[in-house]
C-alpha cells in the first residue's frame, strides 16, 4: 500500500509498505477522507511543538472496516467509521483519575506517533465509532469539531452569554460554532481579512479584525464589560494576551492554541479580574459521540468547513498550497 510522509520540513512524499496486519481487539481500515490539521501543517513547515521526523501525518479521518473480528461493539466489515487519535498510556497518575485526554504519555496520530495518512491502518475497535449515516466526507471532520467542542465544554458557556473565539482558522471556526450551539453571542476574531470574510458564511454575531483597534472593537461589542467567556485558538503569545484583556472580570479564558513561543505578560491581571483560566487538550469519548449527534441534526454547515478537496495522489500538492494560502484555506480534505 502507498501512504503520504513528511520526510523534514517542506518534503512531502509517497511511499510503500505493506498492508499492516490487525492484532486481537484491532480492526483493518481503508481510509477514505482525511483532513489537514493546522498541527499537520506546522509538522511540513517545521514549527509543531510536537514533530518528529520522519512523520506519517493524519489523525483526522473517516475509514471503511476492512476487516473486524468478534468485538461487544457491534462493528463489522464494511461499515464506515472515525476515529479517537489520541493514545493515552493508562497507567499514567492522568489515567488513573479517568482524564484520558491529559495522559502524561499521550501519543497523538501524526504528531508523536505515525496518523492515518495511508491506504490502510490498524486501529483499536474500542476507538471507534460508527458513522450513524454522516456521510464519509464530513465524518472526518468530527475529530477537528471535538477539539473546539471540548474546549466550549470546559467553559460551560451559557445561553445568553458574550463569546469572543480568537483565531478564525478551522479550531476557531469549530469553537464558535459550538459556542452556538450552547446558546451564545459569539464574535470571532482575526488578524487575516480573508478569513474572517470567509467566517461570515457560518453566521456569528460579531467580526472583529485583529489589530491596533482590538481593544476598542473590544469595548464596542461588549458595552465596555469585555466578553464572558474568550477563546484562544491561534497558539500565539499576542492572541493569549489579547484572550486575557478582551475577557470581563470574573470571566473565563479558554486555551486551545498549541505552540513553541513563551508569553511575557503581567499575572497579577489574573489576579485583579479573578479570572479562571483552562486549557483545553485532545477530547474524550463522550465528545466524539455528542458532536456525531449534533452532525446527524443538519445544523451545522458542514460544507462551508471543508474548501479544498486533493485526492490521494496529490497529497505534496496540498500541504505546498495549503502552506502557501492558508489565509484562503479552511479545512483541506484528502481523497483516499
Amino acid at each position: 500500500m502507498k501512504y503520504i510522509c513528511i520526510e523534514k520540513p517542506g518534503e512531502v512524499c509517497h511511499k510503500e509498505m505493506p498492508v499492516p496486519e490487525i492484532k486481537e481487539g484491532e480492526a483493518l481500515l481503508k481510509l477514505l477522507y482525511g483532513g489537514i490539521c493546522g498541527s499537520d501543517l506546522g509538522t511540513y513547515r517545521g514549527t509543531f511543538a510536537y514533530a518528529g521526523y520522519p512523520r506519517i501525518p493524519g489523525h483526522e479521518f473517516s475509514a471503511e472496516i476492512a476487516e473486524i473480528g468478534k468485538n461487544p461493539y457491534g462493528l463489522e466489515k464494511g461499515m464506515v467509521v472515525t476515529a479517537n487519535p489520541y493514545f493515552n498510556c493508562g497507567s499514567c497518575y492522568s489515567c488513573m483519575r479517568g482524564y484520558v485526554n491529559c495522559c502524561e504519555h499521550n501519543e497523538t496520530m501524526g504528531a508523536q506517533r505515525d496518523g492515518a495518512f495511508c491506504q490502510y491502518i490498524t486501529m483499536p475497535a474500542e476507538r471507534l465509532y460508527k458513522s450513524q449515516g454522516i456521510q464519509a466526507r464530513h465524518l472526518a471532520l468530527v475529530e477537528p469539531f471535538c477539539i473546539g467542542y471540548h474546549g466550549v465544554k470546559k467553559a460551560g458557556i451559557r445561553e445568553g452569554e458574550k463569546v469572543l473565539v480568537i483565531g478564525a482558522g478551522t479550531i476557531g471556526i469549530v469553537a464558535a460554532l459550538s459556542a452556538k450551539e450552547a446558546g451564545a453571542s459569539v464574535d470571532i476574531c482575526d488578524v487575516a481579512e480573508d478569513k474572517l470574510k470567509y467566517a461570515e458564511c457560518f453566521g456569528f454575531d460579531g467580526y472583529i479584525k485583529n489589530n491596533e483597534h482590538f481593544a476598542d472593537s473590544v469595548k464596542t461589542r461588549t458595552d465596555g464589560n469585555g466578553y464572558d467567556v474568550t477563546v484562544e485558538a491561534v497558539g500565539l503569545p499576542q492572541t493569549f494576551q489579547n484572550a486575557v484583556d478582551a475577557v470581563a472580570f470574573a470571566g473565563r479564558v479558554i486555551q486551545i492554541g498549541v505552540g513553541k513561543k513563551t508569553v511575557n505578560f503581567n499575572f497579577t491581571e489574573l489576579q485583579r479580574k479573578e479570572l479562571k483560566i483552562y486549557g483545553s487538550r485532545n477530547a474524550v469519548k463522550s465528545d466524539f459521540l455528542e458532536v456525531i449527534d449534533i452532525f446527524k441534526t443538519g445544523r451545522i454547515p458542514l460544507d462551508k468547513i471543508i474548501t479544498n478537496t486533493y485526492s490521494f495522489d496529490e497529497g505534496d500538492k496540498a500541504f505546498k498550497e495549503f502552506d502557501k494560502n492558508s489565509a484562503e484555506m479552511l479545512k483541506v480534505m484528502i481523497e483516499f
